[in-house]
């Protein structure tokens, strides 16, 4: 796979909401993933940009608006269908509103230390916990349908590293 071109067909979102050792992921009803869990997120619409898809789509799914949103990373997908995918990455602090099924989503509250990676996308065990640590990532993932086949990660050394 050479990603050195590699161009996306469409780009989309994931927001983590996280607070107090906890994280607020989603049940995907329908779509790209259904019956897996993942954090709300979604394709970004035209004219609006990454953070703001981001948020809007946790609205949309959960009926929650995140706040004090962060970037955390990104992630581009190539499905050997021919599918292409880049993912913008954020977390959130807190959020408004009350986390509401709706016919996209079940909300689930994680305990960040026993997330179920077994149920979600094989590629979030080897970047979600840089999330926990704070670091900044961009990772490349080659898939067919839900099988990882392949993974590049680049990681941002840690604070002190980079404060040294």
């Amino acid at each position: 796979m050479d990603w050195t071109t590699w161009e996306p067909r469409e780009t989309a979102t994931l927001m983590f909401v996280r607070m107090d050792g906890m994280v607020l992921l989603i049940r995907k009803l329908m779509g790209m993933g259904a019956g897996l869990i993942n954090a709300p997120g979604g394709r970004v619409d035209p004219g609006e940009t990454p953070e703001q898809g981001a948020v809007r789509e946790a609205q949309e799914e959960l009926h929650v608006t995140p706040i004090g949103v962060q970037k955390a990373g990104e992630l581009a997908f190539q499905f050997i269908d021919g599918y292409s995918l880049r993912c913008h990455v954020y977390t959130a602090s807190s959020y408004e509103g009350v986390p509401t099924e709706t016919r996209e989503a079940i909300p689930l509250w994680v305990d960040e230390r026993e997330m179920p990676y077994s149920q979600m996308w094989a590629d979030d065990r080897l970047w979600y916990p840089l999330v926990l640590e704070g670091r900044r990532f961009s990772g490349r993932f080659l898939f067919d349908g839900e099988i990882m086949l392949g993974s590049e990660l680049d990681v941002e050394p840690p604070s002190a590293e980079r404060a040294g």
